[in-house]
């Protein structure tokens, strides 16, 4: 990217020709009654929506000597950051630069003074995990919703930002531009575009333009903010869309690029899953009497196949077990018992885990989260959500809140909750000092993923592992590619999954390129989106953390001065002069740390011979998953957990069509954990032979170690692994027998 370091006479004219405009529209909406003096502003650049994001934009703006506002859609800003979100997912604190640590060094000052410390003392806390701040770090990573707000007000008052409250976007559309656009579409000549779930909601009234420039955006109460640049950094992505930018929403198909873990991922809904055996149907057994609520009678859909469905949304609830700060859970006036049917029936069925993550936060609180297959996520509720109208919207964080409200209750109060589950939850309540207008319950819905804008970089599952790698990196991104359980669907023998859940890990901190944050320069020429950017669902999956959110607020606004500065479009700024003032900002470009080899899954159908994956065989036990070590075959590897040794077997079916001596292979990931002394069983006609194997060897050359040639007749072969008397974690993947002449 290159930028022009003169005005010519072009850009000259363009200039004039753009304050004509903001001028012809003014006095228009000044004798229609409409403007207000503080409408007359120019502001170098307005950020539409006060999370995270667009607080960092804002300072940064600032800093270079800009003229900034926030029009926030709601009356708090910080978004989920300060709404309940305060176990920090980062993946990788050494990752995260600038206004972003800036933010977590004032988190620690703030915890630094005594009288912040009411229902705990300082050293009564301990936080853990990915978070853990060590004695002498400058960061703190956890915190409570009511501290993170005391910080990001004082911020925006040190820095004199000028915030617009409870300010709505018009998004009253313009119908014609509408029918324009879907036929733009129809015509385009991306076949990515085509085939993932592109949409556009088209150009609304509350959004001015000058061929493919942004001129102002009005809101609902007829307020217009005049901009030379604007940064959507909403978790909707509503200026995006009313701008009439491309987008899309919900899972592409793995095809679209390239990828292995988009569309639908029944495989690898391996965690937050179901036990066995939870009938899906309002009278257990019989089809006729209906689906319990939540349940898809649509799904799953074809394996890695994309559709418009989205990871459920939840609220991140603020709980204490202090008494005089606890509110007891309520149940709502419009409870209905058979949505927490399934919750009842996973119970009966052996669940014995607690339905939620509840990370401690100081004074005695907690950021609550999402686990096991029945939790706080609504799951298959959202789907309407990033196109829906404001009145829409409010009836899906109505229906969230009352779902979860009458979650809460029933884990804490219903006689067919597990005692232990039941007096656990029962000593937890929401928080009389958080969010003290809705009760303890937040505004905030955990908008996990809503519309990602087609930009002129697309990130990807590639950019996450390694493979492909930005050359125009504005910030780094840490965190497990990660998608909340999509749907639950009626599986082929009869009982209740989820499918949606996907959690890969395993690789560095890579670059997210600016191409990310800027739509396409056919689309328009001075936006960019630090939130709703372009990126996969999955690779949204690993971008989409509230640190990464902040550094991608001020990467923007960095651009977005650059960009008035040079009078170029946003597409346009020279990207050398960018990178050099975010590092001197205190970004982090580049990951300097130790790097992590991307894990490699083989695809069975590539593979030589006859080869059996451990999807297909039958086992009692080796239920633990895992993808943390490759090569492996197909979406991960199953071990025994290093437990109940002599008490877990698998079997490998192997169907032999023509009869001759054949090498048989087996694939495992060798590890100093492993067992020396694994029993395998080569079941071959009328005879059996049986190895030990030792998982700690080697395997010379790819991923599957030899272990035998063996003479199979036409017909059933089988291979069984047992892990009796082994002396480490016996790891198990998938069988090849390689024809011998």
């Amino acid at each position: 990217m290159k930028a022009s370091t003169s005005l010519g006479t072009c850009q000259h004219l363009r200039r004039r020709a753009l304050l004509a405009f903001i001028v012809l529209t003014y006095l228009t909406a000044s004798l229609n009654g409409e403007a207000s003096a503080e409408d007359d502003r120019l502001y170098d650049v307005v950020i539409y929506g006060g999370s995270s994001a667009g607080i960092a934009a804002a300072i940064q703006v600032q800093r270079m000597g800009g003229s900034v506002v926030i029009v926030e859609p709601g009356n708090r800003i910080g978004g989920l950051t300060t709404g309940g979100l305060g176990q920090t997912d980062i993946g990788n604190k050494a990752a995260i630069g600038g206004i972003a640590r800036e933010f977590y060094q004032r988190v620690r000052r703030y915890y630094d003074h005594p009288e912040n410390w009411r229902w705990q003392s300082r050293q009564e806390y301990q936080d853990s995990g990915q978070t853990r701040t060590g004695a002498n770090e400058e960061t703190m990573w956890t915190f409570e919703p009511s501290a993170a707000l005391a910080i990001m007000q004082e911020w925006v008052r040190e820095d004199d930002i000028q915030l617009e409250l409870d300010q709505r976007l018009d998004r009253t559309s313009t119908s014609a531009h509408d029918a324009e656009r879907r036929a733009t579409l129809q015509s385009s000549n991306h076949d990515a575009e085509r085939r993932a779930t592109l949409r556009t909601s088209g150009r609304v009234r509350g959004v001015t333009l000058d061929g493919k420039r942004i001129v102002a955006i009005r809101t609902e109460s007829g307020r217009t903010f005049r901009g030379r640049v604007f940064i959507d950094a909403t978790y909707e992505g509503d200026l995006l869309a009313g701008a009439g930018i491309s987008y899309t929403v919900g899972r592409e198909g793995n095809d679209v690029y390239d990828e292995t873990l988009n569309g639908v991922q029944t495989r690898q809904a391996i965690y937050h899953q179901f036990v066995p055996g939870v009938d899906p149907y309002v009278v257990s057994g019989d089809a006729s009497s209906g689906l319990l609520p939540g349940i898809d009678a649509n799904g799953p859909g074809e394996e890695g196949h994309g559709d418009s469905r989205l990871q459920a949304f939840c609220y991140r609830m603020c709980l204490t077990d202090h008494p005089e700060n606890r509110i007891p859970f309520i149940k709502p006036a419009e409870y209905d018992p058979l949505v927490y049917e399934l919750l009842l029936r996973n119970f009966e069925a052996g669940e014995r885990g607690m339905p939620w993550i509840n990370s401690g936060m100081p004074n005695r609180k907690t950021d609550t989260n999402n686990r096991t297959a029945f939790s706080t996520d609504y799951i298959g509720y959202n789907y309407d959500y990033p196109d829906a109208s404001y009145e829409e919207r409010d009836a899906i964080r109505r229906s969230h809140l009352i779902y979860q409200q009458g979650l809460m209750w029933t884990l804490a109060n219903h006689p067919r909750v597990p005692d232990h589950v039941r007096q656990e939850v029962a000593r937890w309540g929401m928080c009389r000092d958080e969010f003290e207008q809705g009760a303890g319950w937040q505004q905030q819905l955990y908008v996990r993923e809503a519309r990602r804008m087609l930009g002129a970089t697309v990130m990807t599952q590639h950019h996450c592992q390694g493979r492909e790698v930005a050359q125009d990196a504005i910030g780094l991104a840490a965190y497990t590619m990660d998608s909340h359980n999509v749907q639950r669907y009626v599986a082929a023998n009869g009982n209740v999954l989820n499918e949606g859940d996907v959690e890969v890990g395993g690789f560095s901190p890579y670059g997210i390129a600016y191409g990310a944050l800027s739509p396409k320069s056919s689309e328009c020429e001075n936006l960019l989106v630090p939130v709703c950017l372009s990126a996969s669902h999955i690779a949204f999956g690993s971008i989409r953390m509230e640190p990464v959110f902040m550094v991608l607020g001020q990467s923007a606004a960095t651009a977005a001065m650059q960009a008035i500065e040079t009078n170029v479009p946003v597409q346009e700024i020279d990207f050398g002069v960018l990178k050099e003032r975010l590092i001197a900002d205190g970004q982090i470009l580049t990951w300097d740390g130790p790097v992590k080899k991307p894990t490699v899954s083989l695809d069975p159908q590539s593979l030589d011979g006859i080869v059996v994956d451990d999807e297909a065989a039958t086992r009692t036990g080796f239920d633990a998953m895992s993808h943390s070590i490759g090569p492996f075959v197909a979406i991960g590897y199953r071990h025994d957990g290093n437990t109940d040794k002599g008490h877990q077997s698998i079997q490998f079916p192997i169907m032999i069509e023509e009869a001759g001596l054949y090498q048989v292979r087996i694939s495992y990931t060798p590890n100093a954990n492993r067992a020396t002394n694994v029993p395998v069983t080569v079941h071959a006609g009328d005879k059996s032979h049986k190895v030990k194997v030792d998982q700690r060897a080697a395997i010379e050359q790819g991923a599957f170690a030899t272990i035998g040639e063996y003479h199979f007749p036409v017909g059933r072969a089988l291979v069984e692994f047992s892990n009796a008397e082994t002396d480490g974690y016996v790891v198990v993947d998938a069988v090849q027998l390689l024809p011998l002449k």
